[in-house]
């Protein structure tokens, strides 16, 4: 390993800096464009070392941006923006909230609906637009069940994360594959026994403070469902987990999701071209700063910042179960200045599928490890999205009735889920034993 420097991680530390201030100042994490600062921090990495010719930088920065992951990744993105636009549009949204709200008990409402959040983000792939969909319905029932709303959006909040981490479809669970080299069929299995205890006990305490808070008996107001609406999610949950590359499956589910949106009325031919391009553009953002950041962490490394890093976590690492923690740490130190776990893994993803290699670890370990451990800060961070939109959905209420707000620690205080999933991540990889076999890598 060629020596680094210190000083060629100052665009990253600038990214940082400039990000978590600026959002501060404004006091909002979603107020700052991300992709305009990560704009700025290329232009600090180019004008870094001038000594250095400004062809080989932009060399550097078309190589990291040109990563075969990256380009690969983006494409998927685009695929699963296309994918959840078109099956918002045909009515599947809704249908497979009102079908599985319909089958939940009024006693175990709180239980009930993180279970439903859970199948939920599975099925979308975003743990925001689940909670988006669900909150209203968790600040809903305050007016029934008097003192139950910080818990149901928690338990909103928590049932998001569990398939935002999982699903197939998921921006970071595309991201950790990718930058791994692993198939998500194998990062799910490993994944799915991590997190499936976790979601079991958290949905046992729910039941209980649930039907705690009950006194008398309620009743969920939920409209109808199609079952045929749903079949897209179970079509494309299905080939993921056959092991099916995810492009065809993705491709697969918009055809499926098309057929469907057509034989119902529920949509025409021009609306679901109009919605696959919508479904693009909302990946535009995402997919350009994949490219920029790929492009940045390649002028890092051409000036010897990722030598320098991974010389200094990986010294003192004597066995895999310190490479994993140290990966574990980078991702919560990123996460936690960024509130962004999508974007934490793609920085993270690479350097610690370096740290891998050198260390000799499996890809789909790490691959839940980036996803599980953004999950869990994510999931915990007062000023995260997730977080702000079930605040957003319970503050108007509040507001128009002449109440008192509520504040990001209302929620957290019930947030069982994700503190009990970054427990038990620790204890995996801790505990659990590495296997020997070798994995199929992409």
């Amino acid at each position: 390993m060629r020596k680094g420097t210190f000083w060629a991680l100052f665009p990253l530390l600038f990214f940082v800096i400039v990000y978590f201030a600026g959002s501060y100042a404004l006091g909002d994490f979603y107020a700052l464009p991300v992709l305009v600062v990560f704009v700025l921090a290329l232009f600090v990495a180019l004008l870094q070392y001038p000594k250095k010719p400004f062809q080989e930088k932009l060399a550097a920065f078309a190589k990291g941006s040109g990563d075969e992951n990256i380009l690969v990744m983006i494409l998927i993105f685009l695929l699963a923006g296309a994918f959840g636009e078109l099956s918002k549009n045909i009515g599947a949204i809704s249908s497979t909230i009102n079908f599985a709200l319909t089958y939940v008990p009024a006693q175990f409402v709180v239980a009930g609906l993180f279970l439903v959040a859970c199948f939920i983000s599975t099925s979308l792939g975003t743990s925001v637009g689940t909670i988006v969909a669900l909150a209203p319905i968790a600040v809903g029932l305050e007016d029934n069940i008097p003192g139950i709303m910080a818990v149901a959006l928690a338990a909103v909040i928590g049932g998001s994360m569990f398939g935002d981490n999982l699903s197939f479809i998921s921006d970071t669970t595309i991201a950790a594959t990718r930058t791994q080299h692993v198939e998500m069929k194998a990062k799910f299995k490993v994944n799915f026994k991590m997190v499936l205890p976790v979601a079991i006990v958290v949905m046992l305490i729910y039941a209980i403070l649930g039907n705690s808070m009950l006194s008398g008996s309620h009743d969920l107001q939920v409209g109808d469902y199609d079952l045929i609406k749903i079949l897209p999610y179970v079509i494309v949950f299905g080939l993921a987990l056959s092991g099916l590359s995810v492009v065809w499956t993705l491709g697969i589910g918009i055809l499926c999701a098309a057929g469907i949106g057509l034989f119902t009325g529920s949509i025409d031919f021009l609306s679901i071209l109009k919605s696959i391009n919508d479904g693009f553009a909302g990946m535009f953002e995402l997919s350009i700063l994949c490219l920029i950041i790929g492009g940045v962490v390649g002028i890092i490394r051409y000036n010897g910042g990722i030598d320098y890093l991974l010389e200094m976590v990986t010294k003192r690492i004597n066995s895999k179960r310190k490479a994993e923690l140290s990966i574990a740490f980078l991702v919560s130190l990123v996460n936690m200045a960024i509130a962004n776990n999508t974007i934490t893994i793609v920085i993270v993803g690479p350097l610690a599928k370096d740290i891998s290699d050198e260390n000799g670890l499996e890809g789909s370990r790490v691959a839940s490890i980036l996803d599980t451990v953004s999950c869990f800060i994510q999931g915990m961070v007062p000023y995260g999205a997730q977080i702000l939109a079930a605040l957003a959905a319970a503050n108007m209420l509040l507001s128009e009735q002449g109440r008192e707000l509520m504040s990001p620690i209302d929620i957290m205080q019930y947030l069982y889920y994700p503190f009990l999933m970054g427990i038990v991540t620790f204890l995996f990889i801790l505990f659990r034993k590495h296997k020997n076999s070798a994995e199929v890598q992409l």
